[in-house]
């Protein structure tokens, strides 16, 4: 048997997708994404919300693979809050979790601990899913709030604005 040869290689992967189960017949795939028009809606509304709050910060959102699809930063956000808010949508959209709650795990899980060291990754308050229907497609990032809570509040501000769009 020559497992170097690339028919021999894919029927070797099909087995095994069939016996784990995760092959299901299906080639083709339909996922939802995020659309510009609503990466952009979604990042106007929190940074508004975080304004309203009196807190400068820099929002990305990104789609379900974690790219980047909208970014603003308000007057006077500090540099830092750009890489910030990139790195916990992209966390949030990766884990399909609020980065809170991914923070307090790892405080309190020895296991869980090693999140910090998977690149990209951020655990601070401040990044949150973006769901349609249940399904995640994408995550909004706020950096620059005095506090993760605060920055995470933003974001969900913009999402319960969102709502009816999420469906």
């Amino acid at each position: 048997m020559n497992i170097r040869s690339p028919a021999m290689r894919a029927a070797i992967l099909t087995a095994l997708l069939t016996a784990t189960g995760l092959s299901q017949g299906q080639p083709v795939r339909t996922e939802r994404n995020m659309s510009l028009e609503l990466a952009g809606q979604l990042a106007a509304e929190t940074v508004a919300a975080c304004h309203a709050g009196g807190y400068a910060v820099a929002v990305t959102v990104v789609d379900r693979a974690g790219s980047v699809r909208a970014v603003l930063r308000a007057d006077n956000a500090g540099p830092h809050t750009l890489a910030a808010s990139q790195q916990k949508a992209f966390t949030a959209a990766s884990a399909k979790n609020r980065t809170l709650a991914m923070m307090e795990t790892a405080q309190s899980n020895a296991a869980a601990a090693n999140l910090v060291h998977i690149p990209g990754f951020l655990l601070l308050g401040g990044g949150v899913p973006v769901k349609a229907g249940g399904e995640v497609i994408g995550a909004i990032g706020v950096g620059g709030a005095p506090g993760g809570h605060l920055d995470e509040q933003c974001a969900l501000a913009a999402l319960d604005k969102a709502k009816d769009r999420l469906q």
